[in-house]
């Protein structure tokens, strides 16, 4: 039997804006059956009330699982069990990305310890959807953006970046998503790391491990990314 997917919807942190097109029609769509389609929300009061502002089935509501900080612990091993049996789940916060310093964060951390996909519908943060997506359990991070192109300054700020003990993003060109990789690797970089390549594309993947074996993977592929060096 194939495990199901965790998907993540992000919603309108205002009262007026509409969801995203695509999250709509899958949440429609996965309304058609709810055997196979579990939905986490989390206050139960705004959870319902933007649910029907947003033009979702009302007779979903019923089928809801409140999932917050007082029931996720509980229901962790329930959801996993779920996803294991072929159950996809949708997790929706009260307003914004969930599992960006939101509950559902020991969820999704929990599913790639598990080998479950994680995924989302469309969010236009490429840099705060990987955070959400990794499932690294911190509340605090370093973005560093891009790096130097070249040289010694290059290797000078690498050189720093991983003096930073908690989680640290970076970014970088298509082409150098493996030259990147064996950087690391050459700085003896001992921290997990996670690429998330392509993300809300087709070909999105999340990758973990250590950065010289990553290198070997993706060596000539030039693919868009997000890099996050795990807190150490």
């Amino acid at each position: 039997m194939n495990t199901g997917v965790l998907t993540l919807v992000p919603s309108p942190i205002d009262e007026e804006s509409p969801l995203e097109p695509v999250a709509l029609q899958l949440l429609q769509h996965a309304c058609l059956d709810f055997e196979q389609h579990l939905f986490l929300l989390e206050p139960p009061k705004e959870a319902r009330r933007r649910w029907l502002r947003f033009g979702l089935p009302r007779e979903a509501i019923e089928h809801f699982i409140y999932f917050n900080e007082q029931t996720q612990l509980e229901l962790e091993d329930e959801m996993i069990a779920e996803l294991k049996r072929g159950k996809n789940i949708f997790l929706m916060s009260d307003g914004g990305l969930p599992a960006f310093c939101d509950p559902g964060q020991s969820l999704v951390s929990r599913c790639h310890r598990e080998k479950i996909k994680v995924t989302s519908t469309p969010f236009a943060n490429s840099v705060l959807l990987a955070f959400a997506l990794c499932g690294y359990e911190t509340k605090r991070f370093c973005f560093e953006g891009f790096l130097p192109s070249r040289g010694v300054e290059r290797k000078e700020a690498l050189a720093k970046v991983l003096k930073r003990k908690e989680l640290t993003i970076l970014m970088d060109t298509p082409y150098r998503l493996s030259q990147l990789l064996r950087e690391l690797h050459e700085e003896q970089a001992k921290r997990e790391v996670c690429v998330a390549l392509d993300l809300n594309m087709k070909s999105e993947e999340l990758l973990f491990g250590q950065a010289g074996k990553l290198a070997a993977q993706l060596e000539g592929q030039k693919r868009e990314f997000i890099l996050l060096l795990a807190p150490s």
